[in-house]
Formats: C-alpha cells, sequence, structure tokens
C-alpha cells in the first residue's frame, strides 16, 4: 500500500529531491509549496502520484488547512519530512526583530506545527525534520538566526521522540553545506575555502541528503528514534 508522505518546502532545493526519491517509489507525496508554484506543478506533471498543496508555513491557520486537506483526500498521513526553511544572512547589525522572527516562524515554530496538527492523522508513522550542522557545531555568525532555528529544531526533535514514541518514530537529518538555489550566489574564494575543511572536498547533492532521509523512513531504519544524523562530507 503506497504510503501517504508530506514534504514541506517540497517544490525546490532539498525538499524537491526528497519528494522525488518517495514519488518514484510511487508513494503519494504531498508537496507543499508556498511561492514556488511553477515547480511544484512541473512535478506534479511528471509523477502521477504527486500532489501539490500551498501554505505558507508561517501561518498556523493554513497549516491547519493543509492537514484538513489531506485528511479529506487521504484518511491518513504516514511520514512529515518538514524541510521548508529560509534563511537571511546580513551583519548583526543589519538583524532586525522581524526578520529574526520570521526565520524562527518558518524553520522551527511552523515545523511544531505541521506535527501538532500532522500527528492526529497518523497511526503509526514517522516524522522527519531537516535541521543543519548549523544547529550543532557549524558556527556562521552572518547566520545566526538560522543557526539559532536549526538548534532548536534538533532540540524539538529530541522531545517530540519521547513524546510520541512508540508509535511515530521522530529524526532529524543535519546536511553540511548542499549545492542548492540557497547558495549558489556564494562567492568562489569562500566556497573554496569551506570545501577544504570537508573530508570529501565538496559540497554534497540534494539528493545524498534525500537517499539518506528515505532509508530513515524505511523499514529497514524501524530502530531508528531521536537522532541526529549528520550528512556533511565528513567535518575535518
Amino acid at each position: 500500500m503506497a504510503r501517504v508522505v508530506l514534504v514541506t518546502g517540497g517544490a525546490r532545493g532539498i525538499g524537491r529531491a526528497i519528494a522525488i526519491k518517495f514519488l518514484e517509489n510511487k508513494d503519494i507525496v504531498y508537496i507543499n509549496y508556498n511561492n514556488s508554484y511553477a515547480d511544484a506543478l512541473e512535478l506534479s506533471k511528471v509523477f502521477s502520484n504527486a500532489r501539490i498543496i500551498k501554505a505558507d508555513i508561517a501561518r498556523e491557520e493554513e497549516i491547519k488547512l493543509m492537514i484538513d486537506e489531506i485528511k479529506a483526500q487521504e484518511g491518513k498521513l504516514d511520514i512529515i519530512i518538514n524541510n521548508a526553511g529560509i534563511a537571511i544572512d546580513t551583519t548583526i547589525d543589519d538583524k532586525t526583530k522581524e526578520n529574526f522572527r520570521k526565520i524562527l516562524d518558518i524553520n522551527l515554530i511552523g515545523a511544531f506545527l505541521v506535527i501538532k496538527y500532522g500527528r492526529k492523522i497518523m497511526n503509526k508513522g514517522i516524522i522527519i525534520n531537516i535541521a543543519s550542522t548549523n544547529g550543532i557545531d557549524t558556527n556562521y555568525p552572518y547566520s545566526l538566526d538560522y543557526d539559532a532555528s536549526k538548534a532548536g529544531l534538533i532540540s524539538l526533535t529530541h522531545n517530540l521522540a519521547l513524546e510520541l514514541a512508540p508509535n511515530i518514530r521522530v529524526n532529524a537529518i543535519a546536511p553540511g553545506w548542499v549545492k542548492t538555489d540557497m547558495n549558489k550566489d556564494l562567492d568562489e574564494d569562500f566556497i573554496n575555502k569551506e570545501c577544504d575543511n570537508i573530508m570529501l572536498g565538496r559540497f554534497g547533492e540534494a539528493k545524498e541528503i534525500a537517499n539518506v532521509v528515505f532509508f530513515v523512513a524505511s523499514e529497514e531504519a524501524s530502530y531508528i528514534n531521536n537522532s541526529i544524523i549528520r550528512v556533511d562530507g565528513g567535518t575535518k
């Protein structure tokens, strides 16, 4: 029987690669988007088992409506992948309370709300939060608000793994540098410097993160719970 999967921020970047991995497995995948309608629509034209669903993850009411729609259409939800996230990199002096709050609303509070409402239509299930090594030990003052949101997401993972066991497994994947649109404008010298600190000497591919997510969501990983799994090429 096909699993019902929700991927937030599933139209682009890592989320898109994750969605494709599950779509190729013939799962029913709800690809959440906010501004990336064209990208989401493209996937729905390629895969008949793709469902696109609009919701701003910063807005609780839109999250509720999204979960209600999945319940109405499928009657259940098997897998939640909290991937939606933003970063606004600036100096400390240029950071504003409004932007800090926006990052928390999407990266952390939004993920919590997706779980809060989504778990109500899960029997046994799997939740995977896409965190970051920035939430563990990779520090960039320009992204301190993003880093804080990912550290919070890791803490949320631990608490919900305890709260939702034994029927729902909760884990987080913590990618390092990955080739995505979010990183496409990085300075070449900066990229080279960062690659020097990675044992494999390169940024990861989105599909490499998707492969780990897919495994953690599988029966082969049925005893993995409350884990934060780094996928960063090895840090020197």
